[in-house]
């Protein structure tokens, strides 16, 4: 829950204005975390009347972003994923004014689908990278694009995302989903709690310069998908889904979810845990989920 982030996390930086390109279901959760420590924030959304919209970005539309937004900012982040042709849509729009601004700080979420297929081993940070995925070809590209910049950039590599709303209890609870067994296969994941704790302690380090190029932003559980959905429909108390073998499954998927199946790898957290010193808020899948429960009761 939001109120753990702030409870274990140091007040930002002194006048620290903070400016988030995409404020979806990341965006907006680092936004409210950093904005009950001190800082103001200006998140964006493509509709400028959803909830937690402070400006319009859509790199599809002609929208002009005001210079107003631009000035103070002392970091930034960008949530926004690459488009289809491979450009940043940030850097595309607004490339040219963030490399001239007095930035403190900047973060690039990217996915730690840039390393590719590792048949099931760990990955860091110095793990070469040979993205297969279309989408994780692109990202690669963008994360080269930000450190060309010039900027003081940290590049952050997330695994599957979920939190409240938005996790394994939704597809449990569905009763659409069976459960796919494939030897071996697990997959990482993190709560957006430690996306928004995590970003807010490497704020704070790199003001003390203590600034590592790369992290992985990662639980310390891979897992395979029974354990964590078995899991979820416990904590639900209702049946726990069917299992189905992936041969089975697979001539079902759509090409999307088939793509998140080829590749297999465990992430690794260890330099943002212990060299750097951060605090997982959720250590593992278990704890996300009864969080992810407990917020969506109290909703």
């Amino acid at each position: 829950m939001l109120r753990e982030v702030v409870k274990q996390s140091a007040s930002l930086p002194s006048n620290s204005k903070i400016l988030i390109f995409g404020g979806g279901f990341s965006g907006q959760h680092i936004a409210n975390a950093a904005r009950q420590l001190g800082a103001e924030v200006l998140c964006s959304r493509r509709d400028p009347t959803k909830k937690g919209a402070d400006f319009a970005f859509d790199s599809a539309s002609k929208t002009v972003i005001s210079d107003k937004h631009f000035h103070g900012v002392t970091h930034l982040i960008s949530c926004v994923p690459p488009a289809k042709n491979g450009e940043d849509p940030v850097l595309k729009k607004c490339g040219h004014i963030i490399k001239n601004m007095p930035l403190k700080w900047a973060g690039y979420l990217s996915t730690t689908g840039v390393y590719g297929d590792y048949k099931g081993g760990w990955v860091t940070e110095e793990s070469d990278v040979h993205p297969s995925q279309n989408r994780s070809i692109r990202r690669l590209a963008c994360e080269q694009k930000w450190e060309a910049l010039g900027v003081p950039i940290q590049i952050l590599r997330l695994p599957g995302i979920y939190g409240p709303g938005r996790s394994a209890l939704e597809a449990v609870a569905s009763q659409r989903n069976s459960m796919v067994y494939k030897p071996g296969q697990v997959f990482s994941r993190i709560h957006i709690d430690d996306i928004a704790g995590a970003i807010i302690h490497l704020i704070n380090l790199f003001s003390k310069d203590i600034c590592p190029r790369i992290i992985n932003i990662s639980d310390s559980l891979p897992a395979t998908n029974i354990e964590v959905l078995s899991c979820a429909a416990n904590l639900l108390d209702i049946p726990i889904p069917n299992i189905e073998s992936f041969e089975s499954a697979s001539k079902n998927m759509s090409p999307m979810a088939l793509s998140f199946w080829q590749e297999n790898r465990k992430v690794s957290n260890h330099k943002l845990c212990n060299d750097l010193g951060y605090k997982l808020i959720h250590t593992d899948y278990r704890d996300g989920l009864k969080d992810c429960l407990m917020s969506n009761q109290s909703n």
